[in-house]
């Protein structure tokens, strides 16, 4: 096998391979990623088992080829060598790898490519097409919320299903629910709602550009994503996800509006002052004015207030810091509404006006 690539394009790709990979050691098949040169082209792949990765670049091939090298370390040689053509080769176990410009060879151990795991392919899947840059809005506003909990293994993913013509994704730790629907005038497939890992949905978030469609298929135990020249897919988690619905307040009683940017500043500052365990902080709203605040003990105390549109009675409530700044740094808007009923029932966070998100969040003990 020997071929020859640009450094940058090939160091893009590799990136995201590592990205993958869960293990650092050497050994393991599933250190390594997978390269096979054909026809013009190579083909790159990585997988941790659960989340798997495929895309094909333009190289130089020499001697068509297919071998496994430790990720890790081909990572930190591309990563050291200036950008230009670099040559790779592998004769019987041994890669070696040398650039045009530099007098400098490395020498690494590969792994067969037949040990490496085969991927589950979308066979008899049918894909729908919908914008990338809608359906990454769509992770923004969820995969936070997910819950890190592995004994509610069913709530360690972002839930999607197709409820009519729309696609809707969900995300709870049980103390807060981040909620997207979108319409996109096209006939999405049927199926049961599936519970996708984040790890796959925070790749897509990073790696996928604003511009044209991401092509989704959905199978019984496995998700599969195409866009640009990725191919990504994943296993999907097991397990009923909790009845979201029930969580959502029909109507609430009372609401005030601040402005997004004041609200996150004034957050950031209090937050010097919170709890590391508890996050607890205070709101109070009273008609004009919303008073932030927090203690932590035997260190001091923060307090800041921010105007606010509200015309209701004096009331305080107590939240978690970060069930709050997280949804305001995604909302994307300059205002923003909470609705609520009493101090300790669920509070939603929209945007002003209004659009096809929303969180909730359930208020704590005000101690």
């Amino acid at each position: 096998m020997k071929f020859s690539f640009d450094r940058d394009a090939l160091l893009k790709e590799i990136s995201i391979a590592q990205e993958i990979i869960a293990t650092k050691n050497a050994i393991s098949i599933l250190s390594n990623v997978l390269l096979a040169a054909e026809n013009g082209s190579l083909t790159i792949k990585a997988t941790d088992i659960k989340v798997n990765f495929e895309t094909r670049i333009p190289v130089d091939v020499i001697e068509n080829g297919s071998t496994t090298v430790f990720c890790d370390k081909f990572m930190s040689i591309l990563s050291s060598l200036p950008s230009g053509e670099i040559e790779f080769e592998q004769k019987d176990v041994k890669i070696f790898i040398r650039p045009a410009t530099k007098k400098a060879r490395f020498e690494l151990k590969s792994i067969s490519s037949d040990k490496y795991p085969e991927f589950t392919a979308p066979e008899d899947l049918v894909f729908f097409d919908i914008p990338v840059k809608e359906f990454r809005e769509m992770i923004n506003q969820t995969v936070f919320s997910v819950s890190d909990d592995e004994t509610r293994y069913f709530m360690n993913g972002v839930f999607m299903e197709k409820v009519e013509a729309k696609l809707q994704l969900v995300a709870t730790d049980g103390r807060r629910l981040a909620y997207i629907s979108k319409e996109f005038g096209i006939n999405i497939p049927d199926f049961k709602g599936i519970i996708i890992p984040p790890k796959i949905l925070t790749l897509i978030n990073r790696r996928a550009h604003d511009e044209g469609p991401i092509s989704i298929a959905v199978g019984e135990k496995n998700i599969f994503f195409r866009f640009g020249n990725y191919e990504f897919s994943s296993i999907l988690i097991e397990g009923p996800f909790p009845n979201y619905s029930r969580v959502i307040p029909d109507s609430q009683e009372y609401s005030f509006e601040v402005d997004t940017k004041d609200i996150i500043e004034a957050l950031k500052r209090v937050g010097l002052l919170v709890e590391q365990k508890s996050r607890r902080i205070y709101m109070k709203i009273a008609p004009g004015a919303l008073t932030i605040s927090s203690q932590e003990t035997e260190i001091g105390t923060a307090r800041e207030e921010i105007p606010c549109r509200y015309d209701g009675e004096e009331i305080t409530i107590a939240l978690n810091y970060l069930y709050i700044e997280e949804p305001l740094k995604v909302i994307g808007s300059d205002r923003v509404s909470f609705e609520f009923t009493e101090p300790m029932k669920a509070i939603t966070l929209r945007t002003e006006p209004a659009r096809d998100f929303f969180h909730i969040v359930m208020p704590m003990q005000m101690e």
